[in-house]
């Protein structure tokens, strides 16, 4: 039998996990170029969220970059990550050009390399599709007044500790549920 009180910590809890789940929803039902669905998405929470808090700490070391640092305490501060990715080395179809080959199929027998944090070239219109995506799921957590932040450094952090292993590029997008928004007032930049 459940208790007939709920403290406030309790509820905001449950609150976050269900919020991500149909952020979830809100990635997979969010318009695709053609149909064709090459978005992947999941829930990063408790001693895993830590861990790409951990990876982000361990980037900005590295790289000397205090972004990564500075993203990483919103990591922390967070209750879960929703980390959305894509299929990106996956052609349209089109021939556009803007992957910087002629056609798609010279898109498609190019050798694709690792880089920094991503592996390319991405076809544009899975790159488009990605960030329709992230939108939709952004908005979902807006309309159900949970903060949120689109957030490159912990989408890196989630693929070099091998979440989502098919997509070639991936963005984290941290939720909270506090008093104020822990994402937006916070040191500019670096």
């Amino acid at each position: 039998m459940t208790p007939p009180i709920i403290e406030s910590g309790d509820a905001e809890n449950e609150a976050i996990l269900e919020t991500a789940r149909l952020m979830l929803a809100a990635v997979r039902t969010a318009p695709k170029s053609a149909g064709i669905d090459d978005v992947l998405s999941l829930i990063i929470y408790g001693k895993e969220k830590e861990a790409v808090a951990d990876k982000m700490e361990q980037i900005a070391e590295e790289r000397m970059q205090e972004g990564f640092k500075r993203d990483a305490k919103n990591v922390r501060d967070s209750e879960a990550i929703i980390v959305v990715g894509v299929r990106g080395a996956k052609s349209f179809g089109l021939d556009c050009g803007a992957c910087g080959y002629e056609t798609c199929k010279e898109f498609e027998d190019k050798q694709n390399r690792k880089g920094r944090d991503f592996v390319g070239p991405t076809c544009l219109f899975k790159a488009l599709d990605l960030g329709i995506a992230l939108g939709s799921a952004a908005k979902t957590a807006s309309v159900l007044n949970v903060d949120n932040r689109i957030m490159y450094r912990a989408g890196t952090a989630a693929l070099m500790l091998g979440w989502l292993p098919e997509a070639t590029v991936a963005m984290g997008i941290p939720i909270s549920a506090k008093g104020k928004s822990i994402y937006f007032d916070r040191p500019a930049r670096v």
